[in-house]
């Protein structure tokens, strides 16, 4: 979800596999993976908008009966998460070719915490100013709440996210260690694949080993979908073969078994069943979409607006849970629901390009320059006399 693009010219297997490969030409920017990341971010947000019947009290009334349209299709666009993960397979193995721990930790601190930060203050202080749509004291901020959520580890400490939409950062982390202990042995094609089937072994046994670490770390729900990303990456990087074929595969059909026993969660919020065949359609279109950038499919895409439209998904889809739907609740009063959801999903965009401007702009070179110099000053008092 927070991922940034880059790409690189691919190289033979057998550069691959030395211990320090040479540093390829760059290739052109895949400008279709800042628009898939935009696409997946609206899709979150359409069915935390749209989809969800629960929250009857933010459009007061029944998404399904004032938008049918567009509460059918955010009734599923959740499965946009699923999309990010896919993405984010792909890039964090794309950015990190190459390149050593300490910049692999630094680019990930400096991408997610600057605009986290300011999400979690902003949506913080709207909700000590105004009640929540969950009418309990669990989901109010408190100042241990808050400074807790700062550090992004909240969830295994068993403390609340502000906005419930950020459980997924911590599932994105949990990728970001296991990919980082990887870099930490040294990254080369065939321990890239190796990983990716020990991941899948592991994900595959762990909900019959009953072992928390184990399921903790693996994510056999959410595993395939990074495992795939990566294998995906490898096709676009060395081209295509059956044993990448197969794990794409693999992990489809492991992810379309799983999904049975994510769908119930998504029914609880939609007050209504939920087709297992629309949902597996809109989880095979992502993987579709990511494949066929890799394989090339989408090369044509040129547009660079895209590169501004990615730069909003992270801060959009921090900010538009919590903090839209107390827009919405006073908007809808004065507008229709479609008028009011387009007016609202502008307001939240400008909000978004703010954050990305006057936080993320300013704050990432001068963050990104301190830790570099940290990482310098450890690797240089850690060398022997």
């Amino acid at each position: 979800m927070s991922s940034t693009v880059a790409s690189h010219e691919p190289l033979s297997p057998l550069t691959a596999d030395s211990a320090a490969p040479a540093k390829p030409a760059k290739r052109p920017r895949l400008y279709v993976l800042d628009g898939l990341r935009l696409l997946a971010a609206i899709g979150v947000l359409c069915w935390h908008w749209l989809g969800v019947e629960r929250f009857q009290g933010v459009w007061h009334g029944s998404p399904s009966k004032l938008m049918p349209l567009g509460h059918l299709i955010g009734a599923y666009s959740w499965t946009g998460v699923q999309l990010f993960f896919l993405i984010s397979g792909f890039v964090i193995c794309m950015s990190c070719w190459g390149r050593s721990i300490g910049d692999f930790v630094t680019s990930r601190i400096v991408r997610l915490y600057p605009a986290y930060w300011v999400a979690v203050l902003v949506t913080s202080a709207v909700l000590m100013v105004v009640p929540t749509i969950w009418g309990d004291d669990p989901h109010h901020p408190t100042p241990t709440r808050i400074l807790t959520n700062l550090t992004m580890f909240n969830m295994p400490l068993g403390v609340g996210n502000i906005d419930p939409v950020y459980w997924s950062l911590w599932a994105e982390m949990r990728f970001y260690v296991l990919f980082g202990l990887l870099l930490l042995w040294g990254l080369t094609y065939k321990r890239v694949v190796a990983f990716c089937g020990v991941w899948a072994f592991l994900a595959t046994i762990s909900p019959a080993v009953d072992l928390p670490i184990l399921e903790t770390m693996v994510q056999s729900t959410y595993a395939w979908y990074f495992i795939a990303g990566i294998a995906m990456y490898l096709m676009y990087r060395f081209k295509p073969n059956m044993v990448l074929w197969a794990l794409v595969v693999y992990c489809w059909l492991m992810a379309q078994d799983r999904m049975r026993g994510v769908i119930g969660g998504y029914e609880y919020g939609t007050q209504h069943h939920l087709s297992w065949y629309l949902v597996m359609a809109y989880v095979t279109v992502a993987f579709l979409l990511v494949l066929g950038s890799a394989l090339g499919w989408f090369n044509w895409v040129r547009w660079k607006w895209l590169t501004v439209a990615g730069s909003l998904t992270y801060p959009l889809y921090l900010l538009h849970q919590e903090v839209g739907f107390q827009v919405i609740t006073r908007v809808s009063r004065h507008l229709d629901p479609y008028p009011t959801f387009f007016l609202v999903l502008a307001a939240m965009m400008v909000a978004a390009y703010l954050v990305h401007r006057l936080v993320e702009v300013p704050l990432a070179p001068w963050m990104k320059k301190k830790l570099e110099s940290a990482f310098a000053q450890i690797r240089r008092n850690g060398e022997p006399d």
